[in-house]
């Protein structure tokens, strides 16, 4: 059985499916937002061949689309230090409790299954102005004045409120991934820093965590990948708003392409959202991986 499976041809008959749906609905997609990008076209009748003028405006003119570029990378920030770091920490936690773990570990999956437009709507309610939501209830019992407290509609912190709730969604996921990769760790390695005087504090800062380092940088690669190319979460809480206060590069796209009408237009933000994720991951896997050499 072994042998069977080390063969290429086997290999290839279980990767040739996965395969054959990614180029299909992956890179073919891309294929065709790139050639569409070079049209003036509102996605029905004549297209009229405008060359990389797209590019052009995009690049140099369009003031909003590089204020979504900034806002995409502020929300994905905010993604990797809650839902990597956040899980992490959570993970930590899981892995001391003693009684009652396996009722927590749910808990804290719960979010996951739930579909992200309960998840908005859940927080829509929580957040609410009027009527009065359950987070402005309680902050009022400390000042009257965030009674009225805006969240969603409010462009100082409307992105950072997005971001939030995506990581909260999220954070259980990568805090079962954490703390697999914790119980995975040898418990000599643990006792042996322990015996030599190290505090608990100690054994995951120097032991624990940097046995599960390449752990930790795939998940944020993960997390970096998925947040660049976050659509719902913005578009369901704030439609991008108020004004362009929470818009990301994918609510961008989709609004040029489905509501003004400018399918080419909306498909050159597609390929420049293609470039940043690949450039993105490609200099984060430079650091790590020189990282990892050292």
């Amino acid at each position: 059985m072994q042998k069977a499976f080390g063969k290429k041809s086997i290999i290839f008959l279980f990767i040739f499916p996965a395969f054959l749906i990614y180029t299909l609905f992956v890179i073919v997609s891309i294929v065709w937002a790139g050639y569409y990008s070079f049209f003036d076209w509102s996605g029905v009748g004549e297209k009229a061949f405008i060359g990389l003028k797209n590019y052009v405006d995009l690049l140099a003119g369009d003031d909003i689309f590089r204020s979504t570029v900034w806002h995409t990378i502020v929300y994905t920030i905010i993604n990797v230090l809650i839902q990597v770091f956040g899980g992490l920490l959570f993970a930590i936690l899981l892995s001391r409790v003693k009684k009652g773990r396996v009722t927590l570990q749910t808990l804290y999956y719960v979010p996951v299954v739930i579909s992200s437009v309960a998840i908005c709507q859940i927080f829509s309610k929580l957040l609410s102005v009027t009527p009065t939501g359950v987070v402005n209830q309680l902050l009022s019992l400390f000042n009257p004045a965030l009674k009225v407290m805006e969240w969603t509609s409010n462009p100082s912190i409307s992105l950072y409120v997005t971001a939030f709730v995506e990581g909260y969604k999220y954070l259980g996921l990568y805090m079962v991934i954490f703390y697999a990769a914790l119980i995975g760790v040898p418990d000599e390695l643990g006792e042996a820093a322990l015996i030599d005087g190290a505090s608990h504090f100690q054994e995951y800062l120097y032991v624990k965590i940097p046995y599960i380092k390449p752990v930790i940088i795939a998940n944020c690669l993960l997390v970096l990948n998925g947040s660049l190319r976050s659509f719902e979460f913005s578009y369901l809480l704030t439609h991008g708003g108020p004004g362009n206060a929470s818009e990301l590069m994918t609510t961008y796209m989709y609004k040029q392409a489905f509501t003004s009408m400018k399918y080419g237009y909306g498909s050159s933000v597609a390929i420049m959202i293609v470039i940043i994720c690949m450039a993105v991951g490609l200099i984060f896997r430079k650091i790590t991986g020189e990282g990892a050499e050292d």
